[in-house]
């Protein structure tokens, strides 16, 4: 409430919303809340029904009105006709950040409930720019903020982008090709570190030993994986023939001393346009491999080379760096290292890492105004007493 009060007294003439989650006593919250200085007090759908009545019976007296928030409803689209039924003034349909994580959007509630209530819609969840403008040309009358604007370094200019998308909603979403939940993964994993991604995966995936050969250069891709043994280069070669851009070869090579990749296999990957290529082992021809300049991890750099004798599996779950990798598995690497990602949990980790990325923006510029790192983590805060 001392948020509401700060806010009030700051913006005297803008209606404030008190998020309070209200889950029970529905009248007390409501008339803390609108003595604090609130205009719309939000309360949960999953709420009691006699909750909602008594706190639309508060918020008459009180002069405030109601929102009712759809996050964790098992049926938004019969929940919201009850809501309105009842009277509350309006419906906000949320998505919960561990369920954007998933894939789910607020916009595909939205679609769903758009035509079953006569009420105003807000939409929360996981909102930028983009999807602002998506949300007020699918029908939404209000979008609610949080991550985009709080965790960016210039909160000004992210609250003017989303006000303007917002403004051009119908003439930006509609030349907007909306992605697949595929491209969208793809496109993160280019934006963010492995650091990044290691902290989404509660620093677990990383490969070790694994090594950038040629410093700068970034790969994200789905493996195509290779079982051989000690400088067996067949098969690491014949897997050239299978990938693709989307794709990154990893190998595991058996030895450290012999090696299975060099510099025609560099080249013939480059010229087939293969995202790039992982080794568990060593690598050789060092100066074509650099001159090529092209994305390559390995373990180490040795001038000998096996024969082809044709011994192993391509595409079969393999041990790379440490860590099992599966064909279809996604491979980001840095100059900080290789992360392996399971396939099917791809798109939840880019956006967890996308949320560690957006956290740290902001401690950056918190850093850059002065603080320390030990001020801005708050670490007093949360040492064990």
């Amino acid at each position: 409430m001392d948020a509401v009060r700060e806010l009030k007294r700051a913006l005297p003439g803008k209606k404030i919303v008190a998020d309070m989650k209200t889950v029970d006593t529905g009248a007390m919250e409501v008339e803390m809340a609108a003595k604090a200085g609130a205009n719309i007090v939000a309360i949960l759908a999953s709420s009691d029904n006699s909750t909602i009545t008594d706190a639309l019976r508060a918020a008459k007296k009180y002069g405030v009105e109601i929102m009712v928030d759809l996050l964790g409803a098992p049926d938004p689209v019969a929940r919201s006709r009850e809501m309105e039924a009842l009277g509350v003034d309006y419906v906000c349909v949320h998505v919960g950040i561990d369920q954007q994580m998933m894939g789910r959007r607020a916009i595909d509630f939205l679609d769903q409930i758009l035509g079953h209530v006569n009420i105003p819609l807000a939409v929360a969840g996981g909102i930028d720019a983009d999807s602002a403008a998506e949300a007020i040309a699918s029908g939404a009358s209000i979008v609610i903020v949080g991550g985009s604007v709080t965790r960016s370094p210039d909160v000004t200019k992210s609250g003017k982008m989303i006000r303007e998308a917002m403004d051009s909603a119908l003439e930006r979403y509609d030349r907007k090709a909306k992605k697949s939940m595929d491209e969208e993964m793809i496109e993160i994993f280019r934006e963010v570190s492995t650091p990044n991604i290691s902290d989404a995966m509660h620093r677990k995936g990383a490969m070790r030993d694994i090594l950038p050969i040629n410093p700068g250069k970034k790969i994200v891709g789905k493996a195509i994986t290779v079982q051989t043994f000690e400088g067996d280069w067949a098969k690491s070669v014949e897997a050239i023939d299978l990938a693709g851009p989307e794709n990154v070869i990893v190998i595991y090579n058996g030895s450290r001393y012999i090696s299975c990749w060099g510099g025609l296999a560099t080249q013939s990957c480059k010229m087939k346009g293969v995202a790039g290529v992982v080794i568990d082992g060593a690598v050789r021809d060092l100066d074509e491999v650099k001159e090529l300049d092209y994305p390559i991890f390995a373990s180490s750099i040795t001038p000998s080379a096996g024969e082809p004798k044709g011994m192993g599996e391509i595409n079969a779950e393999i041990t790379c760096g440490g860590r099992s990798v599966r064909p279809g598995d996604i491979i980001v690497g840095d100059d900080s290292g290789v992360i392996v990602i399971p396939k099917e949990r791809g798109y939840e980790i880019a956006r967890r890492a996308k949320e560690v990325e957006k956290n740290e923006s902001r401690l950056r510029e918190e850093i850059k105004r002065g603080k320390t790192l030990s001020e801005v983590a708050n670490l007093k805060k949360w040492e064990k007493k």
